[in-house]
């Protein structure tokens, strides 16, 4: 007799003598299919805050801005100030220098005045020795009010020689257009301010998500490089699309000394509540559809189920869907899963060690 054939005898031998209950045992064992072991949460409904986010910088609010503009034409012979500079009420901003042009106009009304008030004080009189009439009075008396009021006006725009300009108000710097050593022409801007109290946050946002932002929602700010971050409140919501960007812009008032002017900034508007399942964001997972789902443990078993996410807040996600609030929501382990799989918690597998 071969070995084979010995060995082939001994295994008949011996699955005739084992108990049947324990041969079913162990067909049993082998056909036993594995577990997943994953971590659990308690499924339970909740609010989350609806949040839409907007990135913008901070710039000086329209009625909070001023412009110095030159009133005549004149020569730039200094610039005292530079961008993003803060000056004090009355600060030197410009020094002007009337041009020839300037000069020669102003002194053709000086001359005019005093031949007027000459005029006016012959006729006067010519008027007592009954040599002029009152209407040739009248007419020198306009006369002489014109030519006084052209040089007053002059004189106002500073055309009788140099003109410093100065900060009408405390404020920021925001823009210079003066050059020294150059000429400006009557109204030309030259520099631009801001009253530091008068900043916001000029975001935008895309028009879908413009809709749901009102005026006074709250704002939390967190500007570039800053660890603190910053509450207030939405100024102003635009009604119409920025041609540029193609977003609704959106002001967000700032605290005074908040923000530079300048600054970026990203902004989580508060636009209301999402009511829902609030569930762990790692138990959130897409599938190669893109749609959002979770699984939760049914008796035991994985059960897929689709989800729609409401909002987002931290590490938490408000989301809609047929959760089951008696079976536990998978959070770890859950990217294995499939519909139908065995799965065993922590708890569970640590309450099966000896």
């Amino acid at each position: 007799m071969s070995n084979t054939t010995s060995w082939s005898a001994i295994v008949v031998a011996v699955s005739i003598l084992l108990p049947p209950a324990f041969a079913a045992d162990a067909q049993d064992a082998d056909r036993e299919e594995p577990s997943a072991l994953v971590q659990t949460a308690v499924v339970k409904r909740g609010a989350l805050p609806r949040v839409v986010i907007a990135y913008g910088m901070a710039k000086a609010d329209p009625a909070a801005q001023a412009s110095v503009v030159a009133k005549i034409s004149a020569w730039v012979a200094a610039v005292h100030v530079r961008a993003g500079q803060a000056v004090a009420k009355n600060a030197p901003l410009v020094e002007l220098t009337p041009t020839p042009s300037t000069r020669a106009a102003y002194a053709a009304a000086l001359s005019a005045r005093r031949t007027a008030a000459d005029a006016l004080s012959r006729t006067k009189a010519l008027v007592t020795d009954l040599l002029a009439t009152g209407q040739q009075l009248a007419q020198a008396e306009k006369a002489d009010s014109d030519a006084r009021a052209e040089l007053d006006a002059l004189q106002a725009q500073g055309a009788a020689g140099p003109n410093l300009l100065r900060a009408p108000f405390a404020a920021v710097v925001t823009a210079v257009s003066a050059a020294p050593n150059s000429i400006v022409s009557e109204g030309a801007v030259l520099v631009e301010l801001a009253r530091p109290t008068g900043l916001v946050l000029a975001a935008g946002v895309v028009p879908a998500q413009a809709a749901s932002i009102e005026p006074g929602d709250e704002v939390l700010i967190e500007a570039l490089g800053r660890s603190a971050a910053i509450k207030s409140r939405v100024a102003l919501r635009g009604a119409s699309v920025d041609a540029a960007s193609g977003l609704v812009p959106v002001d967000v008032a700032l605290p005074a000394g908040a923000m530079l002017p300048g600054e970026t900034a990203r902004a989580s508007i508060t636009v209301g509540e999402a009511q829902g399942f609030v569930v762990p964001h790692a138990a959130i997972l897409v599938n190669e559809r893109g749609d959002a789902y979770v699984v939760q443990a049914v008796r035991g078993l994985a059960k897929i189920v689709p989800v729609t996410i409401l909002a987002t807040a931290g590490a938490e996600d408000a989301v809609d869907g047929p959760l089951d609030t008696a079976a536990p929501l998978v959070v770890a382990g859950n990217h294995q899963l499939q519909d139908g799989m065995k799965v065993r918690s922590e708890d569970q597998a640590a309450g099966s060690r000896p």
